[in-house]
C-alpha cells in the first residue's frame, strides 16, 4: 500500500472515532485498572518525582524543621550532582557495585540454569530437590540475612566450624572488607539461584522433545545438546529474567547493609546502602535524592542499551 493511500485510511480512521463510544466499549476494562493505576500513582509516580525535586535542594537534618514548617526548599541546582561525581568514593563505590552484580547475575544464571537442567530429567525423589533448592527463595530475605550473619561468626559460627574441621583456620569473615564482600556474595548466590532455576526450569519445559530426539539421532552427546539446543531455545526466556537480575541485584539493599551493620559500615558499601546511609543515618536527603536519581539513569541506560543490543541479534 502507498504512503497517501496509508494517510488516507488513516485520516478516515480518525474521523470515524468516537471518544464516547471507544469509552462505552472499553469502561469496564479502564475501571478494572483504576486500583492498580493508583497505587502506582502515589507508590511510584509521586515518589518518584518529589525524590526529582529533592535531588535539586540542599534538604539535610538541619533545615528539615523549616521545609516542614514553610513548605519551602532551598533550591541549589545541580550542586549535590556535581559533588556527587567529583567524589573518588562515587566511582569505588560504582566498581564495586558493578562487580558485585556481574558476579551475582552471572553465578544465578549459570547455576540456575545447571540446577534446572538436573531437574527437568527424570530423577527419584525430584520434587524433594525442587522443594530444597526453592527454601532460599521462600524464606524472608530479612531473616536469611540474619541467620548468614550468625553463621559467619568468627568463634560460634557454622562455616568457621566447618572449615576447622577440615583443618583451615577460621576466617574472620565480618571483620575485614575483602572477607566481608565474599561472604555478602555468598550471601547473596545461595539468594538469587532458586529465582533463575525456576525460570529456566520453566522454560526447559516448553521445549519440544522432538529436537533432542533429532540431536540424538544425528549423534550429539549430551552437552552438545545443551550448547546447540538448549541454551538457544532458552535465551529467549532468560533474557528478560537477566535484566531483572540485573536490576534487583544493583539495588539489593538488605544483604550487604544487614551483613555489614555495625561490623564493616561503609566499607563494602554499594550505590544503593551508600545512598540509605545518606539519607537515614546522616540524613543528607537531598544528597541522597540526586545519588538515587543518578542510579536510576545509570540502570535505564543499561537497560535501554541491553534491549538495543538483544533486538540487533
Amino acid at each position: 500500500m502507498s504512503q497517501p493511500d496509508e494517510n488516507l485510511r488513516f485520516t478516515s480512521a480518525l474521523s470515524n472515532f468516537s471518544l464516547k463510544d471507544f469509552w462505552r466499549e472499553h469502561k469496564f476494562s479502564y475501571l478494572m485498572l483504576l486500583p492498580a493505576f493508583i497505587v502506582v500513582l502515589f507508590v511510584v509516580i509521586y515518589p518518584f518525582f518529589y525524590n526529582f525535586r529533592l535531588a535539586f535542594s540542599n534538604l539535610n537534618m538541619y533545615n528539615m524543621r523549616q521545609f516542614i514548617q514553610n513548605g519551602t526548599l532551598d533550591y541549589i541546582g545541580i550542586d549535590n550532582f556535581i559533588q556527587i561525581i567529583s567524589e573518588s568514593s562515587f566511582w569505588i563505590i560504582l566498581l564495586r557495585t558493578v562487580v558485585w552484580t556481574v558476579i551475582n547475575v552471572v553465578a544465578h544464571v549459570g547455576f540456575g540454569i545447571f540446577y534446572a537442567i538436573i531437574l527437568d530429567r527424570d530423577l527419584m525423589f525430584k520434587s524433594i530437590y525442587r522443594t530444597l533448592l526453592v527454601i532460599p527463595w521462600a524464606i524472608p530475605q530479612y531473616i536469611v540475612v540474619l541467620i548468614w550473619k550468625g553463621m559467619f561468626n568468627y568463634r560460634y559460627g557454622a562455616v568457621n566450624l566447618f572449615l576447622r574441621r577440615l583443618g583451615v583456620p577460621g576466617v574472620a569473615w565480618l571483620s575485614q572488607a575483602n572477607t566481608g564482600f565474599s561472604a555478602a556474595l555468598i550471601v547473596n548466590i545461595w539468594l538469587g539461584i532458586p529465582f533463575m532455576m525456576m525460570i529456566a526450569l520453566g522454560g526447559l519445559q516448553s521445549i519440544d522433545p522432538t529436537f533432542y530426539e533429532a540431536a540424538e539421532i544425528d549423534g550429539a552427546s549430551n552437552w552438545q545438546q545443551v550448547k546447540h539446543v538448549t541454551l538457544p531455545l532458552l535465551k529467549p526466556v532468560m533474557l528478560p529474567a537477566v535484566i531483572l537480575g540485573v536490576v534487583w541485584t544493583f539495588n539489593n539493599l538488605r544483604v550487604i547493609y544487614l551483613l555489614t551493620q555495625n561490623t564493616l559500615t561503609n566499607k563494602i558499601d554499594i550505590l544503593v546502602t551508600h545512598v540509605y546511609r545518606s539519607a537515614f543515618e546522616f540524613y543528607r536527603y537531598g544528597y541522597a535524592a540526586a545519588f538515587s536519581l543518578i542510579i536510576f539513569v545509570i540502570l535505564l541506560v543499561w537497560a535501554i542499551s541491553f534491549i538495543d543490543y538483544i533486538n540487533e541479534d
